[in-house]
């Protein structure tokens, strides 16, 4: 067992207990912080609060059996701490206490702290400013206006004075429409920690934001949190429940870190996301929860129109010792990816009772950018999942998506409408009480997916498993306890891949030019 730093700053630190264990600890632990018992834990990553300012600590965690394992490092300077409630808020939960809280923020100098204490805050939108820190203390809650009026509104494009360019501020599933600003709304900002162990509740309900949820009134639905362009945030303890649509979205962005985070929306919520990384680069998801009504992590590059023009893909993401459960997928890759999705890994994670385990999604049409390369899963655990794995390259969403230029099966001419998927690694994976199909993998027959490799994989059917559609494609039929399904994928290796109690065939290989079974 060993412990390792992830994070400190003045007031807090987050700290990791490497027993083995993915997501939950193997064993029990007690945390002392300068011999002082500060908490009991069985999460393998863990934010300690209550900090004080340039003070060295000694952090320790205990087995019950005796084995311990310690850190030390010394927290971080602070200049002021600045109480929003001297600023006007009143935390009653009736009154609106946005602009008092926006004052903090915006009065706020460098190497210091925004203080939300304990309480019900009534907000619309709040704003982030660079270099500044926000803590949001035990039992304080940011609750969001649901009244669309009250809040703030991002154009989806405003175009520059000599007409020669634009600014892209709203956006709405890939496209640069209008959208409200998010709950806390990040545009071109730098160096901000936002964190603590509060709830930001978006206050959604079927009688508000989810209501007729795909039309445009006004503006599209907020986020809890939007970063446009930003570089250099990170958001660590926090509760977030009952966001509008997507709860943290991440464009244009660069430098993200993502710790130890408790995401819960309804399981009926229409489009609330947990995570939704959009052209942006270097995002670390490290040991959060997520429980909610559609995708817990979804990884996009935009449709045809931003790829296109801003050619940028999302890049380097590193997902760690996370837990989902429920939703569509657990981690979700497109369909929205027109500018490309590369090097992606995710590691010692736990899916539970989702739709998809790991789903790989695009279409003709996204373009000859939406490559997807360089993506590797490892040491997964899966446990009701309905399919596993899921590779579609025929996925039906949008207008057109039940065209027939998309979902004919028959090979298409490639050309700049055409996508492609390349290299996919899936390894050291377990899947207990699957339903549906093990893996279901269907490319492109003109642009085939280049490489799959399944290394180490178990999966197990249910007894009393369920049938369904493995994924959203057009003529297919509902099947339970199907082995491996395969059509136009270049290289297939399957190592030491065992499938317990299917039924019918274990492979279903079509249009595979290279099968390597061992």
């Amino acid at each position: 067992m060993e412990l390792i730093l992830f994070k400190k700053n003045a007031r807090s630190a987050v700290i990791e207990i490497s027993d083995g264990g993915i997501f939950y600890t193997r064993f029990k632990y007690e945390i002392y912080i300068n011999g002082k018992f500060y908490c009991q834990t069985e999460k393998t990553i863990n934010c300690i609060f209550g900090l004080l300012p340039e003070t060295e600590y000694e952090v320790l965690a205990k087995k019950s059996d005796g084995m311990e394992s310690k850190i030390n490092f010394a927290t971080d300077y602070e200049f002021v701490a600045l109480d929003v409630r001297k600023f006007g808020a009143k935390g009653d939960g009736i009154s609106d206490d946005t602009v008092y809280i926006q004052a903090a923020i915006m009065a706020c100098p460098k190497n210091s702290r925004v203080l939300i204490p304990k309480g019900i805050y009534k907000i619309t939108n709040i704003f982030l400013k660079s270099d500044v820190k926000i803590e949001l203390a035990k039992d304080a809650v940011l609750l969001a206006e649901s009244e669309r009026i009250s809040h703030a509104v991002f154009p989806g494009m405003i175009e520059s004075y000599d007409e020669k360019d634009e600014y892209n501020l709203g956006t709405w599933e890939g496209n640069p429409l209008d959208m409200f600003a998010g709950i806390i709304t990040g545009v071109d900002v730098r160096n901000v920690e936002i964190y603590g162990e509060g709830c930001i509740d978006g206050n959604a309900s079927f009688e508000n934001w989810w209501f007729d949820e795909k039309k445009m009134r006004i503006a599209f639905r907020p986020r809890i949190m939007f970063f446009n362009r930003c570089k250099g945030i990170a958001v660590f303890g926090l509760s977030f429940k009952n966001s509008p649509s997507w709860t943290i979205h991440p464009y244009f962005s660069q430098d993200i870190e993502l710790l130890a985070l408790n995401i819960n929306n309804p399981k009926n919520s229409p489009n609330t996301d947990g995570i939704d990384i959009e052209s942006s680069k270097n995002i670390a998801v490290k040991g959060t929860y997520f429980d909610l009504g559609d995708d817990c992590i979804a990884i996009k590059s935009g449709k045809i129109y931003m790829g296109r023009k801003y050619k940028t893909p999302s890049e380097q993401i590193y997902i760690y010792q996370c837990c989902m459960e429920n939703g569509h997928g657990a981690i979700t890759l497109g369909s929205e990816m027109s500018a490309g999705i590369n090097g992606i890994l995710a590691e010692k994670c736990l899916f539970l009772n989702t739709d998809r385990g790991i789903r790989i999604k695009t279409r003709r049409g996204r373009g000859n950018l939406a490559v997807i390369d360089n993506v590797a899963f490892k040491d997964i655990k899966m446990q009701g999942v309905l399919t596993p794995f899921v590779v579609n390259c025929f996925y039906f969403c949008d207008p057109d998506g039940k065209s027939d230029y998309v979902q004919n099966k028959n090979p298409m001419p490639v050309d700049e409408r055409t996508p492609f998927i390349k290299r996919l690694v899936f390894e050291n994976i377990t899947c207990l009480d699957s339903h549906v199909a093990a893996a279901y993998f269907y490319g492109l027959p003109e642009r085939k997916i280049k490489e799959i490799i399944l290394k180490n994989v178990f999966v197990a059917f249910a007894a009393n498993a369920k049938s369904g559609f493995p994924d959203m494609l057009s003529g297919i039929k509902e099947c339970s306890k199907q082995g491996i399904f395969a059509e136009n994928v270049e290289k297939l290796s399957l190592d030491n891949v065992d499938i317990c109690g299917y039924e019918g065939e274990k492979y279903i290989i079509c249009n595979v030019d290279d099968v390597s079974i061992e």
